[in-house]
């Protein structure tokens, strides 16, 4: 089995979806991460590379903060990373 998009939803409003996307040739393999919000209804898309275990975690903290309307705790941040894992190289 092979997990390819994850979707969150965050406090009212807020969702996000995470998509796996594979280079061709030479092109690097990321995690497509949209975050949309009431004030951004069309989403930001972040790329964050696959194998790259400082980023997963830096778009981790993004996605805790954005979803969850704070700034949470290593344990709110670890659910996130957890589940970005599922799509990364690592």
């Amino acid at each position: 089995m092979r997990i390819t998009r994850i979707d969150f939803e965050g406090k009212r409003g807020h969702y996000a979806t995470a998509q796996r996307r594979v280079g061709a040739g030479s092109a690097p393999n990321v995690v497509v991460v949209t975050i949309l919000t009431p004030d951004q209804p069309n989403g930001r898309e972040h790329h964050v590379l696959a194998d790259c275990e400082d980023d997963l975690r830096s778009m981790a903290e993004c996605l805790q903060h954005h979803l969850d309307g704070c700034r949470g705790t290593n344990s709110d941040v670890y659910g996130y990373y957890a589940e970005l894992l599922r799509l990364s190289d690592i």
